[in-house]
């Protein structure tokens, strides 16, 4: 049996990178501040958080209307191409950098602007990879078009 079939991780990479990358990016700057200053800055954080946690919300929604898990260490039960999965096959991490962007730009810290780079990065290399080979494994070919018509990230 493929081992992607039952789980595409034991490890849910993804909210350990987003927790690590932001607590990274306060520690870093109270040691070597790297601040970022220009008009409009908070305004701009501000409308990233929101927008990150609406399409959060809305993901976290439409997959737990499709009955499936929202934990990327567990086995799907069902490929969900709909809602937010229709535009990105990926809208949770793409939520969560753009969460870190907003943090960054709310608090005027630019870490998190780098950190939200090597959190997607590791994201992509610790979790999507391994998550479409689960999906693959599991689907098919439904996940083969899947992924001709929605790209990974945006």
């Amino acid at each position: 049996m493929n081992a992607f079939r039952e789980r595409p991780n034991f490890i849910p990479w993804p909210p350990l990178l987003l927790v690590g990358s932001t607590l990274a990016a306060i520690a870093l700057n109270i040691y070597v501040p790297m601040p970022l200053e220009f008009s409009g800055v908070k305004t701009i954080g501000i409308l990233l958080i929101v927008l990150a946690l609406g399409i959060d919300l809305w993901a976290m929604k439409t997959l737990h209307e499709a009955h499936t898990t929202i934990m990327p260490n567990r086995g799907s039960s069902h490929l969900v191409t709909y809602g937010p999965f229709g535009y990105s096959r990926n809208p949770i991490y793409v939520a969560n950098m753009m969460l870190m962007v907003g943090m960054g730009c709310f608090s005027m810290n630019a870490w998190f602007l780098l950190l939200a780079l090597i959190d997607g990065t590791l994201t992509h290399f610790l979790a999507i990879r391994r998550e479409e080979n689960h999906l693959i494994a599991k689907f098919g070919y439904q996940f083969e078009t899947y992924c001709r018509k929605v790209r990974r990230w945006i």
